[in-house]
């Protein structure tokens, strides 16, 4: 298999995940009916969003958690095809062998970069990891470590910061013997106890809060807390009740920390709050200044400029964008639904005036 060949077959088995405090990456494995990341990747919450290149974004439940090796499981989108990855063995891998670590950096769709294996058998809190120096970054957490057969050796879990590519895969091996002790539960929500390593389900916990084999205190969501959606307050509450308003849904919108993602129309709408700067800033990416035509759709940009209210026309690279800006002690859901409507309303009104007037051009995807 060459190295194009092992990163398409990958393309439709590595998912995004989002939740209200951060990104990562997950593999669905089609043996097992289960999507893999890591256990910080989603830590407290058993509700997150997935999105994979054939699949739209959805909600889906965690229903696995193992805090001492850092996994997690996730339950696969329905009636959509996936591809069959493979599992390696773990005893087959060597000191310099080539590896590739594929996942979401930072969010961005999918990235694939090589290097070789460091050290297979790097012990760290006492664990043992895969040390490779292939670059991982953060979002590529839960993300699989492939070999040159395209078998997945390990799962990309941690960097060390200020190093150069340091970065570390808990192996393979662990991974099969959560999905042996797991599967024959699948369906169940339950949670591995870092003393034992036995699983707690609802079925066996002991007095609703602790390990029946060892003592050790457990947290398990009951099924109303499962359904539950995540909580959030302050800004981002404000935030979401205005999109709630607006019809969107709120937790397929989360894209992260502080970030949310929606669509009207043809326009992609960016909404960011920071707490160092007090700002909401909301973005709507439109199309791309045209080949021709290029004086006329400056010349109507900066009129509209002229007429428009609490919004602002600007470029990013040859990408139109709207904006709008909103500080956080002005924020209310009256102001923000307000503020909101208008840059929606306005920015799908726009961008389909600049496609059909102006000869703009539709800002590509990746898929």
């Amino acid at each position: 298999m060459t190295t194009q060949e092992l990163i398409d077959n990958f393309r439709n088995a590595v998912v995004q995940i989002a939740t209200k405090t951060g990104t990562g990456t997950g593999f669905f494995l089609k043996d097992f009916g289960l999507i893999v990341t890591n256990n910080h990747v989603v830590k407290d919450n058993w509700k997150v969003t997935i999105k994979g290149r054939n699949f739209d974004k959805q909600l889906s439940r965690v229903v696995f958690a193992d805090e001492k090796y850092d996994l997690a499981f996730i339950t696969p989108p329905e009636n959509t095809e996936m591809p069959q990855v493979r599992l390696g063995a773990y005893s087959a891998l060597h000191d310099g062998d080539t590896v590739i670590a594929i996942g979401h950096p930072y969010g961005l769709n999918y990235t694939a970069t090589q290097g070789v294996v460091s050290r297979i058998d790097r012990v760290h809190s006492g664990l043992k990891y895969i040390q490779i120096d292939a670059a991982i970054n953060p979002g590529n957490s839960g993300g699989p470590l492939v070999n040159s057969h395209g078998e997945i050796v390990g799962v990309n879990t941690f960097i060390i910061k200020g190093g150069d590519n340091l970065g570390f895969a808990l192996p393979v091996d662990d991974l099969k013997q959560a999905l042996d002790q797991y599967v024959p539960l699948r369906g169940q929500t339950a949670v591995r106890c870092p003393s034992c390593t036995s699983l707690v389900t609802a079925q066996n916990i002991e007095g609703g809060q602790y390990c029946s084999n060892c003592g050790t205190r457990i947290s398990l969501p009951g099924l109303e807390e499962e359904n539950k959606e995540a909580v959030v307050s302050g800004i981002a509450k404000t935030i979401e009740d205005v999109l709630e308003k607006l019809g969107k849904n709120k937790e397929l919108a989360r894209s992260g920390y502080n970030f949310w993602e929606v669509e009207e129309g043809s326009a992609k709408i960016r909404i960011n709050y920071n707490p160092d700067t007090y700002f909401i800033i909301s973005d709507a990416f439109l199309c791309s200044i045209p080949k021709e035509q290029i004086a006329a759709t400056y010349e109507f940009l900066l009129k509209a400029n002229a007429s428009l209210k609490g919004m602002l026309f600007s470029l990013n690279g040859q990408n139109i964008v709207l904006s709008s800006l909103i500080y956080d002690l002005d924020l209310t859901v009256e102001s923000g639904e307000k503020a909101f409507r208008q840059l929606f309303e306005k920015a799908d009104y726009y961008d389909d005036i600049l496609i059909k007037q102006y000869g703009c051009i539709r800002i590509l995807e990746e898929q």
